[in-house]
């Protein structure tokens, strides 16, 4: 008997090694999975976080021990969530974010806030045992946007980027927003719970701003005492991994570090305003090398969590329960279609009053409101209901997560699936057959003159005989001026085209001023102050190019918008 005592902490262990390996298993095997979707989508031209659910819910048929894995709220939340955000703030501009921040919080908090109340209004009035709170708790946790897919279908037409900052900026903002209505709302749900509409305010005050400001002074102090004083890539690409992941953990954790029990500080916000910094100071004080190994390790980090997020929401729905549960997800996604109607068309006239030079075009409107998709923030706050079945009930929150799966499954396979067709309709796509092909003979002549100096280099190497050499530089030389010529009589066709070059081209040329002012600072050449001056101005070219830039490729838009009436 004492034998088998003592060989029980081996056969917990035993135990605890065996969950974990099948975790990582599994883990494996969706990495695979997601892989072979991301060759498959580049063929049939799907997109890729839609393919992917499409392919969890086919894996949902599998035999439970195929895959097992955990999918809590904890997972999604903790773990996959900060990745997502911080790597998509650190592409965000803040001049161009800034020119448009007015609208953008309108959205992401007015927007948020009528969501929250006026979905819940409808879920509470239609759907039979839903009361006001918990409803109010599933209208915050369904208006948080998720723009993944609609985001890379953008970046692969070439639509505007204020289009693309109006939909990201949103989104980014809405999810913490949406989190913090969230657990107010729970916390008026609990038994005995009294509502405050003061101390709700005030609760929504503390939990954003103490968000954001955790996460601008973590942001600021690894962007200006870090990145800006090391030149490591290894070390910078570590320090940034701790920062996404330490701002969520410092903000949600907040309140017990101090043992403050009545303060939680939104971590979602945190993660956001890090990103921010990051990507607008700290990428500027790196070398071109780190900057590019931060960028890419970041691109590849957000393409996996994306890839295990949505394959773990096709996991995690059950068909079965969706046609059961089709009314109450029919009277959800009604309820969000509309809310999300008036929150885009009314806002949007409202900000036309105030910012009438900065008003949002109708065509952007159109592709804002049917854009709305929701995905891995609604999933998560979904799942953490789990832990108030003791005061919702089981059946309560069973049907929340259901209504809430349907509505992110009808978002995605419905809206996600028709938004590229709605964008190229509205004349939105700026990659036209014409800038494609420019892009082609652009592509041809850069790397016809790369080999050309590659040869180049072999040639006064001594590798390359002078009669071999001349021999394939004559072959160069030839495709070079053919289509040189080619891409001079295609822009002559179409001198708009020429605009577009030059703008990139004076762009370029002042990123590359810029870097050469902070390597001159970097070996002692010039002082701080004289970087940061110069620095400057080049900076105000730059937002005056974008500027430019966003008025040459918005002006017929905005103009036919005017035409119709605004």
């Amino acid at each position: 008997m004492l034998l088998r005592l003592m060989d029980l902490p081996l056969i917990v262990a035993a135990e605890e090694s065996s969950e974990l390996l099948d975790s990582e298993v599994s883990i494996v095997l969706l990495l695979a999975i997601a892989a072979a979707v991301a060759v498959v989508v580049r063929r049939i031209r799907l997109p890729y976080t839609v393919a992917l659910v499409v392919v969890g819910l086919g894996l949902a048929f599998l035999p439970e021990t195929a895959i097992e894995i955990d999918i809590s709220a904890d997972l999604i939340l903790a773990v996959l969530v900060p990745p997502l955000l911080f790597e998509a703030t650190l592409h965000i501009s803040w001049g161009r974010l800034r020119r448009d921040l007015f609208p953008v919080l309108l959205l992401a908090l007015v927007g948020t806030l009528i969501g929250a109340f006026v979905v819940g209004g409808f879920v509470s009035g239609f759907v039979d045992g839903v009361p006001w709170a918990p409803a109010v708790a599933f209208g915050a946790l369904i208006s948080a946007t998720d723009p993944v897919a609609v985001i890379a279908f953008f970046r692969s037409i070439g639509v505007s980027k204020r289009l693309t900052i109006l939909v990201e900026g949103e989104s980014l903002f809405n999810d913490g927003v949406a989190f913090v209505v969230f657990i107010i709302a729970l916390a008026a749900a609990g038994p005995g719970a009294t509502f405050s509409l003061g101390s709700a305010v005030g609760q929504f005050v503390i939990d954003a701003f103490g968000g954001l400001a955790i996460g601008l002074v973590l942001g600021y102090v690894v962007s200006s005492l870090i990145l800006k004083n090391l030149d490591d890539h290894l070390i910078e690409t570590v320090v940034t991994v701790a920062l996404a992941f330490g701002s969520y953990l410092l903000a949600e954790e907040f309140g017990a570090i101090f043992d403050l029990t009545d303060v939680h500080l939104s971590g979602i916000l945190a993660v956001v305003a890090a990103g921010l910094m990051v990507g607008n100071i700290g990428l500027r004080n790196t070398s071109p090398t780190t900057r590019l190994t931060l960028e890419n390790f970041w691109e590849f980090l957000a393409f996996v969590v994306n890839s295990l997020v949505f394959l773990l929401l096709g996991l995690r729905i059950e068909i079965s329960q969706l046609l059961d549960h089709a009314d109450e997800i029919l009277v959800a996604v009604v309820a969000i279609q509309i809310t999300r109607l008036v929150v885009v068309y009314g806002l949007g006239a409202i900000h036309a009053l105030i910012q009438p030079d900065r008003k949002i075009p109708r065509s952007y409107r159109h592709v804002m409101f049917w854009g709305g998709l929701r995905g891995a923030i609604s999933v998560a706050l979904a799942l953490s209901l789990v832990a108030e079945e003791s005061s919702l009930g089981a059946e309560l929150v069973s049907t929340l997560q259901v209504m809430t799966f349907g509505v992110v499954l009808f978002t995605l396979l419905v809206q996600g699936l028709t938004i590229g067709r709605l964008i190229k309709r509205l004349g939105l796509a700026a990659k036209a057959e014409e800038r494609i092909e420019q892009q082609r003979r652009q592509a041809r002549i850069y790397a016809q003159q790369a080999g050309l100096d590659e040869l180049e280099r072999l040639r006064n190497q001594g590798i390359l005989f002078r009669d071999l050499y001349e021999a394939i530089a004559g072959l160069y030389q030839g495709e070079l001026a053919r289509d040189r010529e080619q891409l001079g009589d295609h822009l002559r066709r179409y001198p708009e085209l020429e605009t577009d070059m030059y703008l990139q081209a004076r762009a370029d040329t002042l990123r590359a001023e810029r870097s050469a002012l902070q390597d001159a600072a970097r070996r002692g050449l010039i002082a701080e102050d004289v970087l940061a001056e110069l620095t400057a101005e080049i900076n105000d070219h730059l937002a005056a190019l974008e500027f430019i830039e966003g008025d040459a490729r918005q002006g017929e838009i905005v103009v036919s918008e005017e035409g119709e009436g605004g």
